[in-house]
């Protein structure tokens, strides 16, 4: 299975909107990409409108019909799958001249490409022999970016019965999404993010487009993305025992990247590449036996050799010299750039005012919240038009949201079924509750926020597609945007080239000259969320919170270890670049030894003392 890439990044799935047409802006420009496959409903709003436009006959899909939700997305990722073919072959047929997409195509690859190298042979040469020739030999080499799809595990809600009827639990929505893709004629990557669903996991082996040929290719790929090793260790071992085979390892920082963030008790992203490349080896080969015997037990070819497995990186990259670092220290295959996208019209679908907004927002616009119904922190920027409808809904005494999609709809505290918590039925339910507890007013007021801060993501986050597309209504849908805090250190829009350009040291689109190293920023990051969680529990703190308190700032405290010896290592910065490295960490590092977890402050006192002395000598 030979690797086609001819970018070293791909564009990660961002929200349910932000990236659910960008393989129709990027692909032809072999640029990779992920479209989430949650929100039916809104996908089928966007294949309304690119059928349409196309001047294709648009069927609807409506709830009604039976297998609706796979069926829709089915039709959709095929539809993304056309339009790319159209683009591509168009493209191909493009003449070599200033302003051709085919230029465009050759022009935004990275100056080390061989391709690129074969491109400026062809614009040298006056020979028209040879010019002929060169040119067709580039054609031919001419490859579309990926159309990889996001599951988000943990939204598996069983289907609502039909008819009477109950439905059979591979008609959940994890499971139809996968349905609708394996169905799919896209030949690419499921990434599966969220963590372990031993349903899905178990559905998956019953598509033959999961399992390898003869000749040890895979029609469909299952990518893991995941914030340590050990989790990907044992998602991997489990599907292997299932015949599937892991193609990717798509590691994320957990708190330095946009949507959800998973806070991985202060484990940092440094050191977690450090495990996977060294034992990256071992997984494999071990992966291998276990997924050559689950081949052999279903009768099936086994390949001789293990399959390829990529490893790439994402969350928080800033700059060209970071991005180069992960893939020549951690010899890591690729890296994800997410959110700077969001500023890039000719990529992403955000709504001219949302777009202004993310050019505009400072440092301290970006920040984690308690904002999504999953109880997960999620990344959030202040002011959008959907954090003010929802402070519009609590003065008016109507807080919450109406819940039509019902995608997050997990709370059974006071239902039988489950509802969500951003919905207006659950928070009148447990406003009620609150207020007959009499509790004393600063506590029932601080409980009652937690209550009122919850937002209708499913809505939110679709509503920017919507908005762009004319299909809100007389007035723009209130946008929530999830960005990750990286993007405060990009203050215009810009065009595709220049993002890609700004990617690979072409330009420089910061428009912040001091930002710190990327893994600075994790770190603070994982302080400021201690510090969150600590205070969250002053009044009740138990031995058990108490104790992974203690761990998170232990794994913190090595973090910073292990980043001060790695600070040699980053030969293409300046010394000058080093040394205010070096010193943001001992600040950070003191920074953290000021946090006060009852009983863990004079051992951790002690740690330091004894790796500063280790340094030393």
């Amino acid at each position: 299975m030979k690797d086609s890439r001819v970018h070293t990044f791909h564009i990660p799935v961002m929200g349910l909107a932000f990236s659910i047409d960008t393989p129709t802006k990027v692909a032809r420009f072999g640029i990779s990409s992920v479209v989430s496959i949650v929100d039916d409903i809104l996908i089928e709003h966007m294949r309304k409108q690119h059928a349409l436009k196309r001047g294709e006959t648009y069927t609807p899909i409506t709830t009604k019909d039976y297998d609706y939700r796979a069926r829709r997305i089915t039709e959709y990722l095929n539809l993304l799958q056309r339009i790319v073919q159209d683009q591509i072959a168009s493209l191909r047929a493009s003449a070599f001249e200033t302003g051709s997409e085919i230029v465009k195509y050759f022009e935004m690859l990275a100056d080390q490409s061989p391709l690129k190298a074969m491109y400026h042979r062809l614009m040298a040469t006056d020979d028209s022999t040879t010019r002929a020739q060169l040119e067709q030999e580039l054609r031919t080499k001419i490859v579309a970016g990926e159309i990889d799809v996001n599951i988000m595990t943990k939204l598996d809600r069983l289907a609502p019965p039909k008819n009477g009827q109950t439905l059979p639990p591979e008609f959940s929505d994890a499971l139809s999404s996968l349905r609708g893709f394996a169905k799919s004629e896209l030949s690419s990557s499921v990434v599966l993010s969220a963590g372990l669903n031993s349903r899905l996991f178990n559905y998956m082996a019953q598509f033959p487009d999961f399992l390898p040929d003869e000749h040890g290719d895979l029609r469909k790929r299952v990518t893991l993305k995941v914030s340590d090793y050990r989790s990907g260790y044992i998602q991997g071992k489990i599907l292997a025992k299932k015949g599937i085979w892991v193609s990717e390892y798509r590691i994320e920082s957990g708190l330095n990247c946009g949507g959800h963030a998973f806070a991985s008790d202060g484990d940092l992203l440094g050191p977690i590449l450090e495990v996977f490349k060294t034992n990256k080896s071992t997984l494999i080969n071990e992966l291998h036996e276990l997924y050559s015997a689950a081949l052999a037990s279903k009768g099936m070819h086994v390949p001789d050799q293990p399959l390829p497995v990529l490893v790439t990186v994402q969350g928080g990259i800033g700059t060209t010299k970071e991005d180069e670092f992960l893939r020549d220290f951690y010899q890591v295959d690729g890296t994800g750039w997410g959110s700077p996208f969001l500023l890039v019209p000719e990529a992403t679908n955000v709504d001219d005012r949302t777009r202004q907004q993310l050019a505009e927002a400072k440092r301290e616009d970006f920040y984690i919240s308690d904002s999504s119904p999953l109880g997960i922190p999620f990344n959030n920027v202040h002011n959008t038009t959907g954090e003010q409808q929802l402070y519009q809904r609590v003065e008016k005494g109507k807080p919450g949201s109406p819940c039509e999609k019902k995608f997050l709809c997990s709370n059974t505290e006071f239902t039988k079924d489950p509802i969500c918590t951003a919905s207006s039925q659950f928070q009148r339910l447990k406003i009620k509750q609150l207020e007959n507890m009499n509790l004393p007013p600063d506590e029932l007021e601080q409980r009652l926020g937690k209550v009122y801060q919850k937002t209708c993501l499913c809505e939110d986050l679709a509503a920017t597609a919507l908005n762009n597309n004319g299909e809100c209504g007389p007035a723009p849908l209130p946008v929530a945007v999830c960005p990750g805090p990286n993007l405060a250190y990009f203050s215009r829009i810009a065009t595709l080239e220049e993002m890609v350009g700004h990617i690979y040291g072409r330009i420089q689109l910061m428009t912040v000259t001091d930002r710190p190293n990327m893994f600075i920023n994790e770190i603070r990051l994982n302080i400021d969320h201690l510090k969150n969680e600590i205070q969250k529990t002053l009044n009740s703190i138990s031995e058990r919170e108490q104790a992974r308190f203690a761990e998170y700032r232990k794994n913190l405290l090595e973090g910073i270890e292990y980043y001060k010896k790695l600070i040699p290592h980053l030969v293409k910065e300046s010394e000058r670049y080093q040394e205010v490295m070096r010193t943001q960490l001992l600040e950070l590092e003191d920074e953290l030894m000021q946090i006060a977890i009852p009983g863990s402050l004079v051992p951790q006192l002690e740690y330091v003392r004894t790796a500063r002395a280790a340094s030393a000598g």
